[in-house]
């Protein structure tokens, strides 16, 4: 192989032999990777740090606390922050148990459900992708509540990152430690360090050197998204647009601010006189008081021009427009939703743009779904088999595994007549199920289907007539080709509500 690649390296361009021992070097090059003056600047702040010393603890603290200040401060932001923890939790999951024993299916669900409305779960699952988004990450400690209004009395208590923090000092002997997250030797988290106060807390001076208790990790839920491997902790999910929203702040400040300037009855004093001609002696910067709707009089040879009103600019909304169209990229949001405006979108338009984002939203709540509902369930079912009588006889073991899935809210079609013809024709063909026509809606099949079965029993007791409903047309030809043609005729086609 070797005497192979020494006569190709000395050949020459057109069988021209070159001299032997000599070889030919051939080099790759990418302009990305040329340092030139004109991008020097540009790529000055590029680097090539570990996950966790690019995001380390004072670069993830200012970064926490700028995304919560514009989120605090920014209706654009607070919005899609809101909009973003509301698609993706909504009214809050439900369990679907898959057992072969339907009576402990339903009396777990049940239970748990239960236990979910006592202790407010939905709710602090918006909390948590809420915390995600503009904190990178949220912890939950799995600890027990006395005022819990079930049978099982198990809490997830949330805490801010800031709070999981190596305390200073203390420095494990044989682990890992990642700012207050300690791992073992095969990079698993084995115990967190959670401070008792909040950093921030007034009261967080008081604290001493010991004030902290380190959690084992069945303790802790720890939701954050990582970005690169061996990535410890999380970063704020709107890093990338902060600039964009001070931008657009800015902007928005701006504009206002000259077009009250200009909207004020003010104006320049300024004479057509020489310099050396007679005229009333007036200073530099001087100002004169106006009444409002009064008319005056200016002094000998001086003159008054107001500032014409020439804000906001043509270009102020189409600014704003991609501005952001920019910042909700990074969360996959499209515009419309970003903005809450959907004037410029048609029935095509809003699909399309929807499926990315809709993609989006089903990646988080599987998301969630293995990291921390998994975990609640597994602690959930072990807190309750130690409960006499509660669960089934053959449930009561701990560490049970029982086979299950986790509905959530669906997303409502723009075009509900379309979508039920294309649903019952795919109910015909056998290429869907009901269970997963329903799971679409997030409803649990077996549920809606007592509960119709219940409906027409009752029907038919009281005398009435149950008329089956027609199925609605399936999508024709001429349906789809109206379709693409609202993507091609663009602001023609009617807007999506």
């Amino acid at each position: 192989m070797f005497q192979w690649l020494r006569q190709l390296g000395v050949r020459k361009a057109k069988g021209a032999t070159a001299p032997r021992g000599r070889l030919l070097v051939v080099r790759g090059k990418y302009d990305a990777a040329q340092t030139t003056p004109e991008n020097r600047r540009h790529w000055a702040n590029a680097d090539h740090l570990s996950a966790d010393a690019a995001m380390g603890a004072d670069v993830r603290r200012v970064l926490r606390s700028r995304a919560r200040y514009e989120v605090a401060n920014n209706s654009y932001a607070k919005g899609i922050v809101l909009t973003l923890a509301n698609y993706v939790v909504g009214t809050g999951p439900r369990l679907q148990m898959l057992t072969d024993d339907s009576e402990a299916n339903r009396l777990i669900e049940q239970e748990f459900m239960r236990w979910a409305k006592a202790i407010g779960l939905a709710h602090k699952l918006r909390t948590m992708r809420t915390a995600q988004c503009e904190s990178g990450e949220c912890f939950g400690l799995l600890t027990s509540n006395p005022r819990i209004a079930a049978p099982v009395q198990l809490d997830l208590r949330l805490i801010e990152a800031d709070q999981v923090s190596t305390p200073f000092g203390v420095l494990p002997p044989e682990e890992r430690a990642v700012d207050g997250i300690v791992f073992d030797g095969f990079g698993n988290p084995i115990a967190y360090y959670v401070l008792r106060r909040h950093p921030g807390d007034q009261r967080a001076w008081r604290a001493g050197p010991d004030d902290y208790n380190l959690m084992p990790v069945e303790s802790v839920v720890h939701l954050f998204r990582a970005e690169r491997p061996a990535q410890s902790r999380g970063i704020p999910e709107v890093t990338s647009s902060l600039s964009l929203f001070a931008t657009l702040r800015r902007y928005t400040l701006a504009v206002l601010g000259a077009a009250e300037q200009a909207a004020l009855p003010s104006g320049v004093i300024y004479t057509d006189a020489p310099a050396d001609a007679e005229s009333a002696a007036v200073e530099p910067m001087d100002t004169v008081e106006m009444d409002r709707g009064t008319w005056m009089t200016m002094p000998y040879g001086w003159k008054i021009g107001q500032v014409k009103a020439e804000q906001p600019t043509t270009v102020y909304g189409d600014f704003k427009h991609e501005v952001i169209n920019e910042i909700a990229r990074c969360l996959n949001m499209p515009f419309n939703i970003a903005a809450g405006n959907s004037s410029g979108y048609n029935y095509a338009s809003g699909r399309l743009d929807h499926q990315a984002f809709f993609k989006a939203i089903r990646v988080d709540q599987n998301f969630l779904g293995d990291m921390v509902l998994d975990r609640l369930l597994k602690a959930w079912l072990d807190e309750a088999v130690l409960i006499e009588g509660y669960l089934p006889q053959w449930l009561r073991q701990l560490g049970v595994d029982l086979p299950h899935q986790w509905f959530w809210d669906g997303f409502e079609h723009v075009d509900p007549q379309k979508e039920a013809g294309a649903q019952a024709t795919r109910l015909q063909s056998n290429t869907t199920t009901l269970a997963a026509e329903y799971a679409k809606a997030g409803l649990d099949w077996e549920s809606e289907l007592r509960q119709r079965a219940r409906e027409l029993a009752l029907m038919r007791e009281l005398g009435l007539t149950a008329q089956t409903p027609t199925s609605p047309a399936a999508p024709t030809e001429t349906d789809s080709q109206e379709d693409e043609d609202d993507v091609t005729e663009g602001v023609n086609a009617p807007a999506l509500a």
